[in-house]
Formats: C-alpha cells, sequence, structure tokens
C-alpha cells in the first residue's frame, strides 16, 4: 500500500468541523425601457427568515460541482437554463445563517428582461419567483448592500446577506462595462444604440451622453451594424447593430 493508500485508509474526517457549502443566485435584468435594474427574488415560507425576501438558492450536493448547483437552482426555482451565468464571490461570515455554518458561493445571472418576464409573470412560475427592482444607494464601484423595492417603491426586506450579495453583483457588473460587453445578455440579437445605452445607463444608475457613448462603442468595435433598421416605430427607425463577439462576456 503506497503512502497516500494508507493515509487516507486511516483518515478521520469527523475530526474537523464540516460546515455546510451552498449556491445563491443574483438573476439580473433591465425593465422593457433599460431604466431600471431588477433582480428575481421569493419569499421564503419557512422559517429561518421566514416571510423575507431571498434570491433563488440551494445546498449544494455531495457530489454536486458549484456550477451545477447554480444552474440546478436556475432551473428548478426560476425555471431558466442556458442562460450566461457566473461565480461573483464567497460569503462566508460565521454567522451568516442562524441555522447553521454556511458558506455561500454567490454567482450572477444575466438575462433579457422580455424572456426572464415570461417566467416570472406565468400562473406556473417556479417558488413564487418575483421581480424586484433594485435600489443602489452608492455611486459608480463603491459597493455595498443594496435595497430591493416593491411596486410602491418600498425596501423589501431582505433574507440573510443577501443585501450585501445583490451589491456585490451590480459592483462587479458595473465594473465589467469597461472591459466586457455586459449587454450581450441583457438585450436581443439586434438592438439600436439607444438601446444599449439605456441598458448601461440603467447598470451605471445615471444618464450618459448619447453622442460620446456612441463614438465609445464604435470606435472599440464592439459592435458592428446588421444593415437592418428597426420597425414598428413612428420616427425615422434607427440602425440595428450586433455585438462583434458574444462570447466575450
Amino acid at each position: 500500500m503506497n503512502d497516500d493508500l494508507r493515509f487516507l485508509a486511516e483518515y478521520d474526517a469527523s475530526r474537523y468541523p464540516r460546515p455546510s457549502v451552498a449556491v445563491d443566485v443574483v438573476l439580473l435584468t433591465v425593465d422593457a425601457d433599460a431604466r431600471g435594474l431588477w433582480a428575481v427574488l421569493a419569499r421564503r415560507d419557512d422559517p429561518p427568515q421566514q416571510e423575507r425576501w431571498a434570491l433563488p438558492g440551494g445546498f449544494v450536493g455531495i457530489d454536486e460541482s458549484l456550477d451545477d448547483a447554480a444552474a440546478r437552482v436556475l432551473r428548478e426555482k426560476v425555471g431558466l437554463a442556458g442562460v450566461f451565468i457566473e461565480q461573483l464571490y464567497t460569503f462566508g461570515a460565521p454567522n451568516r445563517d442562524p441555522r447553521t455554518r454556511v458558506i455561500s458561493v454567490a454567482y450572477y445571472a444575466l438575462v433579457e428582461a422580455t424572456g426572464l418576464e415570461r417566467v416570472v409573470t406565468a400562473d406556473e412560475r417556479p417558488a413564487g419567483a418575483h421581480l424586484a427592482r433594485l435600489h443602489v444607494p452608492w455611486p459608480g464601484e463603491t459597493g455595498g448592500p443594496v435595497e430591493a423595492v416593491d411596486g410602491a417603491g418600498l425596501p423589501l426586506p431582505l433574507a440573510f446577506d443577501h443585501a450585501e450579495i445583490l451589491g456585490m453583483a451590480v459592483k462587479r457588473i458595473r465594473g465589467k462595462l469597461d472591459y466586457a460587453p455586459i449587454g450581450f445578455e441583457l438585450l436581443p440579437d439586434a438592438f439600436s444604440l439607444r438601446d444599449l445605452r439605456l441598458v448601461h445607463e440603467a447598470i451605471l444608475g445615471r444618464a450618459l451622453n448619447k453622442d460620446s457613448f456612441r463614438r465609445r462603442m464604435l470606435d472599440r468595435g464592439l459592435v458592428v451594424p446588421t444593415g437592418a433598421r428597426a420597425t414598428g416605430v413612428g420616427h425615422r427607425p434607427p440602425e440595428l447593430y450586433r455585438f462583434a463577439n458574444r462570447s466575450a462576456t
């Protein structure tokens, strides 16, 4: 028997406390007019934190990878599959969950608003998935907790440390706007530069100069014209563009 096999045969894993591992997914979109940033939440039916609003999440299976667990959570709790998802941050404060020591690996996912609305407004929506508008109280990439508000603009009480997880997701996508085309997953395949600008404004929480934005997008080669124009508009239809490299998000 070699050293590794001998060591493993005698190894006692119970000597060390083993925390639980979970995944939480921040599923983000913009509204139909790209005027605000929204996330999917669900009200908790059971303790702890009963009646508070939580991100889609769940515990990781013993034979399940983190990425597979995050994809499963999206599929089972939101009804989505095949969307852009990326690991965000690990949240491991000792007392973040009153049940036991729970380490959560957070992910963020991006999806076009129209596709998401079909899921969260359907009668058969999984686990009561609900779109909540985000209120970001800090500028730029300052960071910090983010509020979720209801239709009347009143804060929704969030469970656990999910306000901090939301804040980390907003900070991440704001930072990526300068070097990665975040709009890939938040827009249809063909879009106007106005559509793209509104998405950037929704993420950043501030207005942008349309002329300088247009120059920056074209000079960086992020978008290319499709040769088509928008239909169903009452004014001169805008030219439609597509992203030059949709895999670069």
